[in-house]
Protein backbone atom coordinates (compact mmCIF):
# COMPACT_ATOMS: atom_id res chain seq x y z
CA UNK A 1 0.00 0.00 0.00
CA UNK A 2 0.78 3.66 -0.28
CA UNK A 3 3.91 3.73 1.96
CA UNK A 4 3.60 8.23 1.50
CA UNK A 5 -0.06 8.22 2.61
CA UNK A 6 -1.47 9.21 6.65
CA UNK A 7 -1.79 5.96 8.48
CA UNK A 8 -5.60 5.47 8.68
CA UNK A 9 -6.40 5.49 12.29
CA UNK A 10 -9.41 2.62 13.26
CA UNK A 11 -11.45 1.88 15.94
CA UNK A 12 -13.34 -1.42 16.49
CA UNK A 13 -15.99 -1.66 17.67
CA UNK A 14 -17.40 -5.68 18.73
CA UNK A 15 -20.17 -6.81 21.20
CA UNK A 16 -19.55 -6.62 24.65
CA UNK A 17 -19.23 -10.26 25.16
CA UNK A 18 -16.90 -10.68 22.23
CA UNK A 19 -13.79 -12.39 24.34
CA UNK A 20 -16.20 -13.67 26.94
CA UNK A 21 -18.37 -15.80 24.59
CA UNK A 22 -16.48 -16.00 21.61
CA UNK A 23 -17.58 -17.03 17.87
CA UNK A 24 -17.39 -16.28 14.30
CA UNK A 25 -17.24 -12.78 14.95
CA UNK A 26 -14.66 -12.59 17.27
CA UNK A 27 -12.26 -14.57 14.70
CA UNK A 28 -12.84 -11.94 12.11
CA UNK A 29 -12.80 -8.58 13.56
CA UNK A 30 -9.13 -9.97 15.06
CA UNK A 31 -8.38 -11.66 12.73
CA UNK A 32 -9.06 -8.19 10.32
CA UNK A 33 -7.44 -6.22 12.12
CA UNK A 34 -4.12 -8.46 12.59
CA UNK A 35 -4.02 -8.17 8.90
CA UNK A 36 -4.64 -4.82 8.44
CA UNK A 37 -1.99 -3.48 10.69
CA UNK A 38 0.20 -5.32 8.17
CA UNK A 39 -1.08 -2.87 6.35
CA UNK A 40 0.39 0.05 7.88
CA UNK A 41 -3.16 0.73 9.27
CA UNK A 42 -3.22 1.79 12.86
CA UNK A 43 -6.07 -0.49 14.74
CA UNK A 44 -7.63 -0.21 18.33
CA UNK A 45 -10.44 -2.84 19.21
CA UNK A 46 -13.00 -2.08 21.90
CA UNK A 47 -15.78 -3.33 22.88
CA UNK A 48 -19.30 -2.24 22.46
CA UNK A 49 -19.70 -1.45 26.63
CA UNK A 50 -16.41 0.61 26.89
CA UNK A 51 -15.86 4.16 27.34
CA UNK A 52 -13.72 5.65 23.95
CA UNK A 53 -12.26 8.69 23.00
CA UNK A 54 -13.31 8.94 19.60
CA UNK A 55 -11.14 11.78 18.73
CA UNK A 56 -8.18 9.48 18.36
CA UNK A 57 -9.53 7.96 15.54
CA UNK A 58 -10.62 8.50 11.76
CA UNK A 59 -13.48 6.17 11.64
CA UNK A 60 -15.45 3.73 13.45
CA UNK A 61 -15.66 -0.23 12.14
CA UNK A 62 -18.79 -1.93 13.92
CA UNK A 63 -19.97 -5.96 13.29
CA UNK A 64 -22.73 -7.51 13.46
CA UNK A 65 -25.88 -5.23 12.71
CA UNK A 66 -28.11 -7.05 14.29
CA UNK A 67 -27.22 -5.73 17.30
CA UNK A 68 -28.35 -1.95 16.26
CA UNK A 69 -28.23 -1.08 19.85
CA UNK A 70 -24.21 -1.42 20.33
CA UNK A 71 -23.83 0.77 17.40
CA UNK A 72 -26.24 3.67 18.00
CA UNK A 73 -24.68 4.28 21.33
CA UNK A 74 -21.62 5.15 20.11
CA UNK A 75 -22.77 7.28 16.86
CA UNK A 76 -24.85 9.41 19.13
CA UNK A 77 -21.32 10.47 20.46
CA UNK A 78 -19.29 11.28 17.21
CA UNK A 79 -19.18 12.41 13.92
CA UNK A 80 -16.78 10.27 12.77
CA UNK A 81 -17.67 7.77 9.57
CA UNK A 82 -18.62 4.62 10.23
CA UNK A 83 -19.06 0.73 8.39
CA UNK A 84 -20.73 -2.09 9.19
CA UNK A 85 -19.14 -5.63 8.97
CA UNK A 86 -22.99 -7.13 9.00
CA UNK A 87 -22.64 -10.71 9.84
CA UNK A 88 -26.56 -10.50 8.98
CA UNK A 89 -27.83 -13.51 10.42
CA UNK A 90 -31.16 -14.64 10.24
CA UNK A 91 -32.50 -17.45 13.13
CA UNK A 92 -36.25 -16.61 12.93
CA UNK A 93 -37.08 -20.06 11.32
CA UNK A 94 -35.11 -21.79 13.64
CA UNK A 95 -36.81 -20.39 16.62
CA UNK A 96 -40.68 -20.71 15.04
CA UNK A 97 -39.81 -24.30 13.87
CA UNK A 98 -37.83 -25.77 17.13
CA UNK A 99 -39.13 -23.46 19.92
CA UNK A 100 -41.62 -24.45 22.69
CA UNK A 101 -43.98 -23.31 25.32
CA UNK A 102 -44.46 -19.37 25.83
CA UNK A 103 -41.05 -19.08 23.84
CA UNK A 104 -42.58 -20.68 20.74
CA UNK A 105 -46.24 -19.36 20.47
CA UNK A 106 -44.09 -16.13 20.44
CA UNK A 107 -41.61 -16.92 17.68
CA UNK A 108 -44.74 -17.95 16.19
CA UNK A 109 -46.89 -14.80 16.06
CA UNK A 110 -43.87 -11.84 16.00
CA UNK A 111 -41.26 -11.66 13.30
CA UNK A 112 -38.01 -11.52 13.51
CA UNK A 113 -37.19 -8.27 14.59
CA UNK A 114 -40.12 -8.38 16.89
CA UNK A 115 -38.83 -10.98 18.84
CA UNK A 116 -35.23 -9.44 19.39
CA UNK A 117 -36.93 -6.49 20.12
CA UNK A 118 -38.76 -8.76 22.72
CA UNK A 119 -35.78 -10.57 23.99
CA UNK A 120 -33.70 -7.01 24.72
CA UNK A 121 -36.79 -5.42 26.85
CA UNK A 122 -37.33 -8.75 28.75
CA UNK A 123 -33.37 -8.76 29.40
CA UNK A 124 -33.54 -5.22 30.68
CA UNK A 125 -36.44 -5.92 32.95
CA UNK A 126 -36.02 -9.12 34.09
CA UNK A 127 -32.20 -9.36 34.56
CA UNK A 128 -31.34 -5.51 34.01
CA UNK A 129 -29.32 -5.62 30.91
CA UNK A 130 -28.91 -2.14 30.25
CA UNK A 131 -30.40 -0.95 26.51
CA UNK A 132 -27.73 1.40 25.48
CA UNK A 133 -29.60 3.98 23.28
CA UNK A 134 -33.15 4.99 23.66
CA UNK A 135 -33.89 5.46 19.87
CA UNK A 136 -33.36 1.88 20.12
CA UNK A 137 -36.19 1.47 23.09
CA UNK A 138 -38.34 3.91 21.35
CA UNK A 139 -38.03 2.88 17.57
CA UNK A 140 -37.63 -1.00 17.95
CA UNK A 141 -35.30 -3.22 16.71
CA UNK A 142 -35.96 -2.73 12.96
CA UNK A 143 -36.10 1.09 12.75
CA UNK A 144 -32.91 0.47 14.52
CA UNK A 145 -31.07 -1.06 11.88
CA UNK A 146 -32.27 0.67 8.83
CA UNK A 147 -31.40 3.99 11.21
CA UNK A 148 -27.61 2.66 11.33
CA UNK A 149 -27.67 0.58 7.73
CA UNK A 150 -28.68 4.22 6.18
CA UNK A 151 -26.07 6.29 8.01
CA UNK A 152 -23.29 3.79 7.64
CA UNK A 153 -20.63 4.73 5.13
CA UNK A 154 -20.49 1.34 3.82
CA UNK A 155 -22.00 -1.85 4.61
CA UNK A 156 -19.25 -5.35 4.34
CA UNK A 157 -21.09 -8.26 4.20
CA UNK A 158 -19.28 -11.27 3.90
CA UNK A 159 -21.33 -12.09 0.61
CA UNK A 160 -23.62 -10.48 -2.31
CA UNK A 161 -25.85 -12.98 -1.01
CA UNK A 162 -26.04 -12.05 2.43
CA UNK A 163 -25.81 -8.37 1.24
CA UNK A 164 -29.23 -8.86 -0.96
CA UNK A 165 -30.86 -10.71 1.88
CA UNK A 166 -30.22 -7.79 3.94
CA UNK A 167 -31.25 -5.24 1.04
CA UNK A 168 -34.50 -7.37 0.31
CA UNK A 169 -35.68 -7.27 4.11
CA UNK A 170 -34.98 -4.02 5.13
CA UNK A 171 -35.76 -2.27 1.42
CA UNK A 172 -31.99 -0.60 1.41
CA UNK A 173 -29.86 0.21 -1.17
CA UNK A 174 -26.69 1.08 0.33
CA UNK A 175 -23.51 0.90 -0.80
CA UNK A 176 -21.93 -1.72 0.02
CA UNK A 177 -18.53 -3.63 -0.48
CA UNK A 178 -18.09 -7.69 -0.19
CA UNK A 179 -15.04 -8.33 2.43
CA UNK A 180 -15.58 -12.61 2.51
CA UNK A 181 -14.61 -14.59 5.54
CA UNK A 182 -11.80 -16.10 5.43
CA UNK A 183 -8.36 -18.49 6.76
CA UNK A 184 -5.04 -18.00 8.32
CA UNK A 185 -2.99 -19.55 6.08
CA UNK A 186 -0.35 -19.49 8.90
CA UNK A 187 -2.14 -21.82 11.30
CA UNK A 188 -3.89 -23.90 9.05
CA UNK A 189 -1.03 -24.85 6.10
CA UNK A 190 0.17 -27.55 4.65
CA UNK A 191 3.11 -28.58 7.46
CA UNK A 192 0.33 -28.97 10.26
CA UNK A 193 1.46 -32.35 11.69
CA UNK A 194 -1.92 -34.13 11.92
CA UNK A 195 -3.51 -35.05 15.63
CA UNK A 196 -3.78 -39.22 14.95
CA UNK A 197 -6.39 -39.51 17.48
CA UNK A 198 -8.81 -37.92 15.52
CA UNK A 199 -8.11 -39.99 12.29
CA UNK A 200 -11.08 -39.87 10.12
CA UNK A 201 -13.20 -38.73 12.50
CA UNK A 202 -16.45 -36.60 11.66
CA UNK A 203 -15.80 -33.44 13.32
CA UNK A 204 -18.07 -30.48 13.81
CA UNK A 205 -16.33 -27.37 15.47
CA UNK A 206 -18.83 -24.47 16.65
CA UNK A 207 -20.43 -22.98 19.89
CA UNK A 208 -22.70 -25.78 21.26
CA UNK A 209 -26.54 -24.27 20.36
CA UNK A 210 -29.67 -25.09 18.73
CA UNK A 211 -28.73 -23.51 15.83
CA UNK A 212 -25.52 -25.23 15.13
CA UNK A 213 -28.13 -27.93 15.13
CA UNK A 214 -25.15 -30.55 17.05
CA UNK A 215 -28.01 -32.79 18.10
CA UNK A 216 -29.37 -33.73 15.31
CA UNK A 217 -26.08 -34.55 13.74
CA UNK A 218 -25.64 -36.43 16.95
CA UNK A 219 -29.10 -38.72 16.38
CA UNK A 220 -28.02 -39.03 12.31
CA UNK A 221 -25.34 -41.03 13.18
CA UNK A 222 -25.47 -42.46 16.13
CA UNK A 223 -26.15 -45.55 15.38
CA UNK A 224 -23.13 -45.09 12.78
CA UNK A 225 -19.80 -46.81 12.40
CA UNK A 226 -18.27 -43.37 12.75
CA UNK A 227 -16.41 -41.69 15.50
CA UNK A 228 -17.57 -38.28 16.39
CA UNK A 229 -16.19 -35.27 17.79
CA UNK A 230 -17.77 -31.69 18.56
CA UNK A 231 -15.54 -29.06 19.51
CA UNK A 232 -16.92 -26.18 21.30
CA UNK A 233 -18.46 -24.62 24.53
CA UNK A 234 -22.09 -24.42 25.40
CA UNK A 235 -23.33 -20.98 24.36
CA UNK A 236 -24.68 -18.52 26.47
CA UNK A 237 -28.42 -19.43 27.91
CA UNK A 238 -28.18 -23.47 25.34
CA UNK A 239 -27.17 -25.17 28.45
CA UNK A 240 -29.97 -27.49 28.21
CA UNK A 241 -29.53 -28.15 24.59
CA UNK A 242 -25.41 -28.62 25.59
CA UNK A 243 -26.36 -31.60 28.41
CA UNK A 244 -29.34 -33.33 25.56
CA UNK A 245 -25.87 -33.75 23.58
CA UNK A 246 -23.80 -34.53 26.49
CA UNK A 247 -26.75 -37.32 27.28
CA UNK A 248 -25.93 -38.66 23.66
CA UNK A 249 -22.53 -38.49 23.64
CA UNK A 250 -21.58 -40.64 27.33
CA UNK A 251 -23.86 -43.08 25.85
CA UNK A 252 -21.87 -43.64 23.18
CA UNK A 253 -17.92 -44.38 23.11
CA UNK A 254 -17.23 -43.82 19.67
CA UNK A 255 -19.03 -39.88 20.31
CA UNK A 256 -16.69 -37.11 22.55
CA UNK A 257 -16.92 -33.87 22.81
CA UNK A 258 -14.18 -31.14 23.85
CA UNK A 259 -14.88 -27.35 24.60
CA UNK A 260 -11.91 -25.59 23.62
CA UNK A 261 -8.74 -26.22 21.62
CA UNK A 262 -6.88 -23.07 20.02
CA UNK A 263 -6.25 -22.93 16.40
CA UNK A 264 -2.81 -24.47 16.77
CA UNK A 265 -4.44 -27.86 18.29
CA UNK A 266 -7.58 -27.62 16.16
CA UNK A 267 -5.41 -27.03 13.03
CA UNK A 268 -4.04 -30.53 13.65
CA UNK A 269 -7.38 -32.08 14.63
CA UNK A 270 -9.30 -30.89 10.94
CA UNK A 271 -5.76 -32.72 9.40
CA UNK A 272 -6.40 -35.95 10.49
CA UNK A 273 -10.36 -35.56 10.50
CA UNK A 274 -12.58 -37.13 7.16
CA UNK A 275 -15.27 -34.75 7.34
CA UNK A 276 -16.28 -31.32 8.87
CA UNK A 277 -20.26 -31.30 9.94
CA UNK A 278 -22.32 -27.63 10.36
CA UNK A 279 -25.94 -29.04 9.71
CA UNK A 280 -27.02 -25.19 10.66
CA UNK A 281 -30.02 -24.03 10.78
CA UNK A 282 -28.59 -20.88 8.76
CA UNK A 283 -24.48 -19.90 8.41
CA UNK A 284 -23.40 -16.71 6.85
CA UNK A 285 -20.39 -19.10 5.47
CA UNK A 286 -19.40 -21.28 8.65
CA UNK A 287 -15.75 -20.24 9.30
CA UNK A 288 -14.73 -23.48 10.49
CA UNK A 289 -15.87 -25.06 7.53
CA UNK A 290 -13.52 -22.80 5.46
CA UNK A 291 -10.65 -23.81 8.09
CA UNK A 292 -11.38 -27.85 7.68
CA UNK A 293 -11.62 -27.29 3.99
CA UNK A 294 -8.01 -25.82 3.76
CA UNK A 295 -6.43 -28.81 6.04
CA UNK A 296 -8.34 -31.22 3.56
CA UNK A 297 -11.48 -32.40 5.30
CA UNK A 298 -14.51 -32.49 2.68
CA UNK A 299 -17.39 -30.51 4.21
CA UNK A 300 -21.10 -31.13 4.85
CA UNK A 301 -22.90 -27.90 4.98
CA UNK A 302 -26.60 -26.37 5.07
CA UNK A 303 -28.21 -24.30 2.01
CA UNK A 304 -29.94 -22.06 4.59
CA UNK A 305 -27.76 -18.84 4.60
CA UNK A 306 -24.88 -18.21 2.05
CA UNK A 307 -22.97 -20.90 1.65
CA UNK A 308 -23.94 -21.87 -1.80
CA UNK A 309 -22.09 -19.04 -2.74
CA UNK A 310 -19.02 -19.37 -1.32
CA UNK A 311 -18.76 -23.75 -1.83
CA UNK A 312 -21.16 -24.40 -4.74
CA UNK A 313 -20.46 -27.87 -5.97
CA UNK A 314 -17.20 -28.36 -3.54
CA UNK A 315 -19.43 -29.16 -0.69
CA UNK A 316 -22.38 -31.82 0.71
CA UNK A 317 -24.96 -30.09 1.29
CA UNK A 318 -28.01 -31.24 3.88
CA UNK A 319 -31.16 -29.96 5.90
CA UNK A 320 -31.20 -29.15 8.94
CA UNK A 321 -34.48 -30.49 10.19
CA UNK A 322 -33.93 -33.97 8.47
CA UNK A 323 -31.97 -37.00 10.12
CA UNK A 324 -31.71 -38.68 6.83
CA UNK A 325 -30.48 -35.79 4.99
CA UNK A 326 -27.31 -35.06 7.37
CA UNK A 327 -26.68 -39.27 7.35
CA UNK A 328 -27.05 -39.11 3.55
CA UNK A 329 -24.47 -36.19 3.12
CA UNK A 330 -22.27 -37.48 6.20
CA UNK A 331 -21.98 -40.82 4.31
CA UNK A 332 -21.06 -39.62 0.75
CA UNK A 333 -18.61 -36.95 2.12
CA UNK A 334 -16.99 -40.27 3.75
CA UNK A 335 -16.97 -42.15 0.97
CA UNK A 336 -15.64 -39.63 -1.92
CA UNK A 337 -11.94 -38.46 -1.81
CA UNK A 338 -11.07 -34.84 -0.67
CA UNK A 339 -12.40 -32.29 -2.69
CA UNK A 340 -9.21 -30.65 -3.65
CA UNK A 341 -10.58 -27.46 -5.80
CA UNK A 342 -12.01 -26.00 -2.59
CA UNK A 343 -8.91 -26.10 -0.82
CA UNK A 344 -7.54 -24.44 -3.75
CA UNK A 345 -10.14 -21.52 -3.65
CA UNK A 346 -9.44 -20.91 -0.11
CA UNK A 347 -5.82 -20.33 -0.54
CA UNK A 348 -5.93 -18.32 -3.57
CA UNK A 349 -8.94 -15.88 -2.52
CA UNK A 350 -10.13 -16.80 1.19
CA UNK A 351 -7.26 -15.35 3.04
CA UNK A 352 -7.44 -12.49 5.95
CA UNK A 353 -4.57 -11.28 4.20
CA UNK A 354 -7.29 -10.47 1.16
CA UNK A 355 -10.41 -9.88 3.52
CA UNK A 356 -8.08 -7.18 5.11
CA UNK A 357 -7.26 -5.47 1.47
CA UNK A 358 -10.55 -5.16 0.46
CA UNK A 359 -11.21 -3.75 4.22
CA UNK A 360 -8.71 -1.42 3.27
CA UNK A 361 -9.90 -0.63 0.15
CA UNK A 362 -13.13 0.00 1.45
CA UNK A 363 -11.83 2.48 4.01
CA UNK A 364 -9.98 4.47 1.46
CA UNK A 365 -12.92 4.99 -0.59
CA UNK A 366 -14.75 6.80 2.04
CA UNK A 367 -12.25 8.70 3.67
Amino acid sequence: MESNLKKINVLMIGRSTLDSSPGGDSVQLYSTAKYLKLLDVNVDVKLSNEAINYENYDLIHFFNIIRPDDILAHISKNNLPFVISTIFVDYSEYEKVNRVGLQGIVAKIFSGDQMEYIKAVARYIVNGDKINSLHYLLKGHRSSINYVAQRAKILLPNSHSEFNRFAENYKTKGIYRKVPNAVDISTFDDDVIPNEDFRDHIICVGRIEGRKNQLNLLLALNDSRYHVTLIGKASPNHQGYYDECLKLIDANPKFKIINHVNHESLSSIYKAAKVHVLASWFETTGLSSLEAAIMDCNIVVTKKGDTVEYFGDMAYYCEPDNIESIRLAVDRAYSEPVNNSLKVLIQKELTWENAATETYLAYKSIL
